[in-house]
């Protein structure tokens, strides 16, 4: 709902491209900074209490921006310090949250327990957006009080996030933070077939993912739509996400993942070039489905596959590190606008898929016989 939420305030505030990708600017500094201090933090502290505390000041910034636009004293300003605050918190809870999958449920069911995590974010995506839409939209609510009750599901998650085990780190160390960030950096430049997933996943997700960045402008401003219609294209990404979920649960601990990450990552470049060449609504809302089955599978397996080939000492370093494709998805969306309001939104849009297809393409052909595996 947040997600959503802070797209359309944004666009309601400046009804300019670039004001979207700034707001997505201060999102993504915020997990930039914090995302590497995640990372040491996960492998040195209880993982309960680093979820909990960010949990927490989520739902405090969300409720800080519902006052705001519910009193109508709302300003660009505020919601840019609300999005650097909250991306410093999924920066700083990121790293913990995939970990934890792992101590939950050990090595040899990693795949499936990320797929399964993948599917519970998935299926609140498939109401949550409609839903922030429609509140939105309706006059007596607003974007303010739609913002007070994705608050309220956050401090809900918090409450839940506390009934964890403490989740005490594996092999705590006595270094410097710093240390522990450059020796975290030293250990995945040391495996080539880490180092070429993780530079993979942040180019796919920081280009290719900033399509939802957009939404608002496409739908809003260029189809002449409300809200409602945003928040529906969003639900549709999470059907197709929910769809892909137990497929890649099945497959994401055997031999086949590798060649399915690779596939889901070249359906999400195509699917992104489709979204900016779709003529109308209904069009982008197909294309959005198979964006969403594609994009959930390539996060999915991206994030089973760096925990398998890294060892326990250093998930939630390795996780920071994956975890900041979200840090450059934020960053990136700030020159996209400014790209988008001269050469148009559309053109845009496919240039993103292009880049995302190349990307991955080029990931997959160096994978030792994926494509000629796959063709056989």
């Amino acid at each position: 709902m947040q997600f959503l939420l802070r797209g359309l305030l944004a666009w309601d505030l400046t009804e300019r491209e670039s004001g979207l990708g700034i707001v997505y600017l201060a999102f993504g500094m915020g997990l930039l900074i914090f995302t590497p201090i995640g990372g040491v933090l996960a492998d040195r502290w209880p993982k309960r209490s680093l979820l909990v505390f960010g949990q927490g000041m989520i739902a405090v910034a969300a409720a800080g921006m519902g006052l705001a636009a519910v009193s109508g004293n709302a300003r660009f300003w505020m919601l840019m310090v609300a999005s650097l605050v909250q991306g410093a918190m999924f920066g700083l809870i990121g790293p913990a949250r995939v970990s934890t999958s792992a101590e939950l449920v050990g090595r040899d069911q990693l795949g499936n327990a990320i797929s399964l995590t993948s599917m519970s974010m998935s299926l609140t995506r498939l109401f949550a957006p409609a839903a922030a839409g429609v509140l939105a939209g309706v006059a007596t609510v607003g974007i303010g009080g739609a913002y007070l009750v994705a608050s309220l599901f956050s401090v809900v998650s918090t409450l839940l996030t506390a009934r964890l085990p403490r989740l005490e780190p594996a092999d705590p160390s006595e270094r410097k933070p710093l240390d522990e960030i450059w020796d975290g950096l030293r250990y995945v430049r040391s495996k080539p077939e880490l180092r070429r997933l993780i530079l993979t996943t942040i180019v796919a997700i920081m280009i290719g993912f900033n399509y939802v960045a957009f939404l608002p402008a496409l739908v809003e401003g260029q189809l002449g739509l409300s809200e409602g219609h945003v928040g529906f294209l969003t639900t549709a990404s999470a059907l197709g996400a929910v769809l892909i979920t137990a497929f890649v649960a099945s497959r994401a601990d055997g031999p086949n993942a590798e060649r399915l990450l690779v596939w889901c990552g070249i359906a999400f470049g195509v699917g992104v070039v489709l979204f900016g060449l779709a003529p109308n609504y209904l069009l982008a809302l197909l294309v959005v489905v198979v964006l969403g089955f594609a994009t959930n599978g390539f996060m999915v397996l991206t994030s089973s596959r760096s925990m398998v080939i890294s060892e326990d000492s250093h998930h939630g370093r390795v996780q920071s590190l994956m975890q900041l494709a979200w840090a450059g998805f934020g960053i990136a969306a700030a020159p996209l606008g400014a790209i988008a309001e001269v050469v148009g939104l559309r053109p845009t849009i496919v240039l993103m898929g292009a880049i995302t297809f190349l990307v991955v393409a080029l990931y997959g052909i160096s994978l030792p016989g994926v494509f000629v595996r796959i063709t056989k």
